[in-house]
């Protein structure tokens, strides 16, 4: 396969993501199906970001996080409580009255008593409430954070599996050419060697030569159906049957070219966001522990069934009913300087979520200066291995001619052979590495987001 070639189908699925920002779309039609034939780079994005189970685990994140918020957030509404009792008193209570000098035994209440009791409470000024109100935003936003740093993981984990795929095709295909090259070689060997014209080492060397390319090709075969089952697993695929993989071949090359004098942006890293989000967070959790000073008010009021009777029989002939309505204030005074203690406490992983913004920014640059690094060498790699395979080819080409002459030895035509396949594998590896390092370059930068 010539090297253009190679360059036509590794690359027909970059525009869909390298136009700028990456914005993956599910279709129904992806989404529902259970298999996938002939399927595109897009297609697997789509379904990953439907079927793979840490999606869907960030996605329940986000819902079982609105529920604590929600659950939080619940303390501001009334909260209606009913509670009922019923008693046998053994021994009633008694109490002396003394009057005049005199003193008589009084005996309280019934032998049998029972009462329900029916309370509202509202809140009106609770700390720990506000609190919820004001960190409600911010785990909402941190929850999708999370989901988000899930998605663009998986658009770059299968966009890099999906072209490792095809990288072992080519290698195949590229094996396949060598192999039929060899078999006929052997074969020229062979009837050279029975003509008397040359000895039977030409013919040793190009059976050993084929083994090898045989075993080659077996083991890339191998391989293969293990790069397959960890696509698979990367997706998330549910579908019983094997799924296929398309390949669009279209002359994409000039999508291998990257802007090298983009702006590292911190803000257009997930990771970073959680980190500032997690200062908020923070940042309001100290401001609570401020407010651990400010007393709490609440109302309340309650209707009461109150029933007693001597006789257990009779205890709910007759309803003694009570109702009170009332406000309650709890005012902190002193709590063995604890709210002191968790002040200075919070104000201190504030300085130290500071410092994680600090150590993200510079592993962000590390990590960018890394990827644009390895992208340029790798771009440098595909040029130069593009022209080796050229020359690689003339090379093997002439001293064919010449082979078949009687000019050249065998052992001449197993080298340039050689030479030949590892130019076009080194081509083909170091087209896939330059699609790799691309994509860490744009995760490296913050531009590929997902919008499901």
């Amino acid at each position: 396969m010539k090297s253009q070639n190679l360059v036509l189908m590794m690359l027909s699925c970059v525009p869909l993501f390298f136009t700028g920002s990456l914005h993956a779309q599910t279709p129904a039609t992806v989404r529902d199906q259970l298999t996938l034939t002939n399927a595109t780079l897009q297609e697997c994005i789509d379904y990953a970001l439907s079927n793979r189970p840490g999606i869907q685990q960030s996605v329940l994140d986000e819902e079982i996080g609105e529920r604590d918020i929600k659950s939080a957030l619940s303390g501001w509404l009334p909260q209606i409580n009913g509670t009922g009792t019923a008693n046998h008193n053994f021994k009633q209570q008694s109490q002396i009255l003394t009057t005049n000098g005199e003193s008589s035994l009084l005996t309280f209440g019934a032998k049998n008593t029972s009462s329900f009791v029916l309370q509202a409470d509202q809140q009106f000024l609770n700390a720990g409430l506000i609190q919820a109100s004001r960190t409600a935003k911010y785990f909402r936003q941190q929850y999708k954070q999370n989901t988000e740093n899930t998605k663009i993981n998986t658009v770059v984990d299968v966009s890099k599996g999906f072209y490792d795929i095809l990288t072992s095709k080519e290698q195949l295909n590229i094996i396949a050419e060598n192999i039929a090259r060899l078999e006929k070689q052997l074969k020229d060997a062979s009837a050279q060697y029975e003509a008397g014209l040359v000895d039977k080492t030409d013919y040793q060397r190009a059976q050993i030569s084929l083994s090898n390319s045989k075993a080659d090709k077996k083991r890339t075969e191998e391989l293969l159906k293990y790069k397959y089952v960890y696509l698979k697993e990367l997706i998330g695929y549910k579908g019983t049957e094997d799924f296929s993989l398309s390949f669009a071949s279209a002359d994409m090359e000039k999508e291998v070219l990257l802007d090298t004098n983009q702006t590292l942006d911190y803000q257009g890293r997930v990771e970073y966001r959680l980190l500032e989000t997690q200062k908020q967070l923070q940042k309001i959790n100290t401001s609570y522990n401020k407010l651990a000073y400010m007393p709490t008010l609440s109302g309340f009021i309650n209707y009461g069934w109150n029933y007693q009777n001597q006789e257990i029989g009779n205890l709910y002939d007759r309803v003694y009913p009570s109702s009170i309505v009332g406000l309650k204030l709890t005012v902190p005074v002193f709590l063995g300087g604890k709210r002191t203690q968790e002040i200075k406490k919070s104000q201190l992983q504030e300085r130290k979520i500071d410092l994680d913004l600090v150590n993200t920014k510079n592993q962000i640059n590390t990590q960018y200066e890394q990827a644009i690094a390895t992208y340029k060498a790798n771009l440098n790699d595909l040029r130069t291995n593009r022209e080796n395979v050229d020359i690689s080819k003339q090379v093997y080409n002439t001293i064919k001619l010449q082979y078949d002459e009687g000019i050249k030895t065998y052992l001449d035509l197993m080298t340039s052979e050689t030479d030949l396949r590892t130019a076009q594998l080194n081509y083909l590896n170091s087209l896939y590495s330059l699609l790799s390092s691309k994509f860490d370059v744009k995760q490296a930068l913050g531009t590929i987001t997902v919008n499901q």
